[in-house]
């Protein structure tokens, strides 16, 4: 009994795995966008992006951990803006609601990251996306995942948020210090 809740107890600290791995593609996907210009139209941001700087996000739920996550996300494409630098969010959902998305993202002052919705809760197939995995942040340039985070529910908090802001300086190896 006692092995069995050790074992229980190591299985349910391991790390959340999700997405396209470190050093693969990630493939075009359309999704819905809620703000920005192309507010209501089907739209492949890894597409236009192609070897630019790229955070991809995806939700299964809106929360206050995952508009923290935006709102810094937000800060950095305004910095980086020269660079190329994009950054969205695709909420996971059965059905898109449009309006709500722009409202939560509008009150919380996102305004350079859009945010959308991808019709389909298993998200678009060749990401793999863990049904686990409540939040998935996939850092990406030239055409190639470089970082990769996944969080259950509960599991995103303001120390992961810093430490997603201290992997992006991969996404600008020519920025180096």
């Amino acid at each position: 009994m006692i092995a069995f809740m050790l074992l229980a107890s190591v299985l349910s600290s391991d790390a959340c795995i999700s997405g396209v791995p470190v050093g693969k593609r990630p493939g075009p996907y359309s999704f819905l966008v809620a703000t920005g210009p192309q507010r209501g139209q089907l739209t492949c941001y890894v597409c236009e992006q192609a070897d630019k700087p790229t955070v991809i996000v995806f939700a299964r739920r809106l929360s206050k951990p995952l508009a923290t996550l935006l709102q810094r996300l937000d800060q950095e494409t305004t910095t980086r803006s020269s660079s190329g630098f994009k950054a969205w969010m695709t909420l996971l959902t059965d059905t898109a609601d449009l309006e709500q998305l722009a409202k939560w993202s509008q009150m919380h002052g996102l305004k350079a990251v859009p945010v959308g919705a991808f019709e389909g809760l298993d998200g678009p197939p060749a990401y793999t996306l863990a049904e686990e995995a409540e939040v998935t942040v996939l850092l990406c340039v030239k055409r190639r995942v470089v970082a990769n985070f996944a969080f259950r529910h509960g599991e995103l908090t303001e120390a992961n948020v810093a430490e997603i802001g201290q992997a992006l300086p991969q996404l600008f190896p020519q920025a180096a210090r």
